[in-house]
């Protein structure tokens, strides 16, 4: 791969109201919000778009409903403080494009950085690399004399055709946290779906296998989500009641799922002094059947 500063296919543009890297290859289209360093769409070519962003979506400060929102150095408020932002730091700040990739296959690869976080002890750096697929990785580096234990999470808000009738394969026989049951340790049985008795899902599954499958018949296509460095899945759609108060969800609950890669739960992150951590994903689409 070569580096450049000013390669073809890569300008700042506006997406969804954001100011925007937008990335164009031969083989998909992508943008990155500045605001939260947030991959606000992903088109491959021959598909459609594979994110959900609100379409009641509010300005900065607030964060940003949909996407991916990078959650960072924690998710939710796991091991911190009810007066930090929920889901860290990482998805309010201000994000720099540091570097521009393309290599000889067409795929582009983006370094961009946060701004302003400085205050705290761990730093991080992204790389976002668009063809085909789509890879992200989220880069943690402990510069103290003593190890630090994080939490973190790709947040992937997925389009879908109605989350009532899509599955999420990949998780049978794996144990969950309950989040919307007091915490409750339950057992997936098959392929998950939004649960019937609840209509809503909030679900945490440590030690999950690292490969999750969207199938979604009404869109006709899988969308695959694939982790290296995050050892939770979570599954997460507030359903009709609780979305009706949220005021960038309201009626669109149906248009999404999410199915994130983590470090959650019980799978807290440990990084030794000195020491860097990785959490990558690869999201890539094909035809259903």
């Amino acid at each position: 791969m070569t580096e450049s500063d000013d390669i073809g296919g890569v300008r700042h543009g506006v997406v969804h109201g954001f100011e925007a890297i937008v990335v164009e290859t031969p083989a998909a289209t992508a943008a990155v919000s500045l605001f939260a360093g947030q991959i606000l769409s992903f088109v491959p070519a021959g598909h459609e778009e594979v994110l959900w962003v609100s379409p009641l979506v509010a300005a900065p400060p607030t964060p940003i409903r949909g996407g991916i929102p990078v959650c960072w150095p924690y998710f939710a408020r796991e091991g911190q403080s009810d007066d930090v932002p929920s889901h860290g730091y990482a998805r309010t700040a201000r994000w720099a494009l540091t570097g521009s990739r393309a290599s000889e296959n067409g795929d582009t690869q983006l370094e961009l950085v946060p701004e302003g976080l400085d205050h705290l002890d761990l730093t991080v750096h992204m790389t976002v690399q668009v063809g085909a697929t789509l890879t992200q990785g989220l880069h943690t580096h402990n510069p103290t004399p003593d190890p630090i234990t994080m939490t973190e999470a790709f947040h992937n808000y997925f389009r879908v055709s109605d989350v009532d009738e899509v599955q999420v394969d990949g998780l049978d026989g794996l144990d969950y946290i309950d989040k919307f049951d007091d915490m409750a340790t339950r057992t997936q049985r098959g392929n998950w779906s939004l649960p019937k008795d609840s209509g809503r899902s909030d679900r945490i599954y440590p030690d999950a296998g690292g490969t999750y499958r969207i199938v979604d018949p009404g869109l006709r296509r899988n969308v695959e989500v694939t982790s290296r460095g995050g050892r939770s899945a979570v599954v997460w759609n507030p359903g009709e009641a609780a979305a009706s108060g949220m005021a960038d969800v309201g009626s669109h609950w149906r248009d999404f799922v999410c199915v994130e890669a983590a470090n959650a739960g019980p799978n807290r992150v440990e990084v030794p002094a000195g020491s860097d951590h990785s959490l990558w994903q690869t999201i890539s689409v094909a035809p259903l059947g």
